[in-house]
């Protein structure tokens, strides 16, 4: 297989599970419900899509190496990768322990969890190493989860740290891998058992379907992780799976692009009266900087400042041309939001507050665009 990862994305056609006999350059789309069980000489029996299809396998498979990993489910959305996480491990009565600062939408299904299921949440900060042991300690914690960089406070945390702390109590440890991604950050070799990720975001890059994938360290959680996608009818369909490999190939050089743009655009608002503190990995003032370059190869294209109050910061998105204001994030298009009233608007005021998030905070996610037009259209707004 090919060494470096750029030349790995650029041909997914290896990860293919049998060999295409007119050698298309992409594996050709099975968009079917159902095999003929008759019909087939391979190694590997196909008989309905939502347990197994080739193309999905393509992308699995390629997932699964790149991250370092033993196997892969690709899920129908982003959260749905998070739910099979929480299916996979939790069981009633189970506990949890997640990062206080984790997304909007995780946080939701921790509440459906909660009060189906009488699951046990903890919050903490990560960045508190004692706090988490002490949690660890005194509480029998089936999983812990968090994301690095953290959405939308972008706060970096220690992996392989947390890692070790995690072991020493026996618990598994997953890491949302959305923001950084696997050309960037690798969580599995960093010691987490589970690496999972929106790959509606930056993976796919085009903005136009919703899709996940989450990948297992070891052999035996792979396999649980298929059981339970297969019994939940988690798996992507293969219509999708073929939008998501359109843009893999390109995911480096857009990376790139997105984090040469971003730290632009930050440094250009940290010199701006109307803006109190911008929150940007890349920039030498974040508190994990040193962190940030040691743990990720890119530096992805979101970052946060606070204007000086909730009606400013309104006015900004209401003016501008070029942003839209729209959540998600990873697209060519650039992206402006409150998370106060978008993607976090189920976290109370004080939990908002607990992650460095104000009512003035505008979460910015900065697309392809000529960076020049997006600080014009940012000039332009405020006036």
């Amino acid at each position: 297989m090919y060494k470096n990862i750029e030349t790995v994305l650029s041909h997914m056609t290896k990860f293919a599970p049998f060999e295409d006999s007119a050698g298309a350059s992409h594996f050709p789309i099975y968009n079917t419900g159902t095999f003929d069980l008759k019909k087939q000489k391979g190694e590997k029996i196909y008989d309905y899509t939502r347990s197994d299809n080739p193309t999905r396998e393509v992308l699995e498979n390629l997932f699964a190496h790149v991250e370092g990993g033993k196997g892969c489910v690709c899920t129908h959305t982003g959260i749905a990768s998070v739910a099979l996480l929480f299916e996979t491990v939790l069981k009633a009565n189970s506990h949890i322990l997640v990062e206080a600062d984790c997304y909007g939408g995780t946080f939701r299904l921790l509440k459906v969890f909660k009060e189906k299921y009488n699951i046990t949440v903890h919050f903490a900060n990560f960045l508190d190493f004692e706090k988490l042991e002490e949690i660890l300690k005194n509480n029998p914690i089936d999983l812990v989860l968090c994301e690095s960089p953290t959405n939308p406070g972008l706060k970096i945390i220690d992996l392989e740290k947390v890692a070790k702390i995690v072991h020493k109590y026996e618990s598994l440890f997953a890491v949302d891998n959305s923001l950084a991604t696997f050309i960037s950050q690798k969580p599995l070799d960093l010691g987490a058992d589970f690496s999972l990720f929106s790959t509606t975001k930056y993976v796919s890059g085009h903005g136009a379907v919703v899709a996940g994938a989450i990948v297992a360290k070891t052999q035996e959680l792979s396999e649980q992780i298929h059981y339970y996608a297969n019994a939940h009818g988690r798996s992507q369909n293969p219509m999708d799976v073929y939008l998501i490999s359109l843009g893999v190939p390109t995911l480096k050089v857009r990376m790139i692009e997105h984090q040469n743009s971003s730290l632009e655009i930050a440094k250009f608002l940290e010199e701006q009266s109307y803006i109190t503190k911008v929150t940007h990995p890349g920039l030498k003032t974040h508190p994990q900087y040193e962190l940030a370059k040691k743990q990720m190869k890119y530096i992805p294209g979101v970052f946060c400042a606070d204007f000086r109050s909730l009606d400013l910061a309104e006015k900004f998105i209401e003016n501008t041309k070029i942003f839209g204001e729209k959540c998600s994030f990873g697209s060519p298009d650039s992206r402006v939001e409150i998370p106060a009233k978008i993607s976090h608007a189920s976290f109370s005021k004080e939990e908002l507050e607990a992650i460095g998030i104000a009512e003035g905070t505008v979460r910015f996610s900065i697309g392809l665009e000529n960076v020049e037009d997006l600080i014009e259209d940012i000039k332009q707004a405020v006036i």
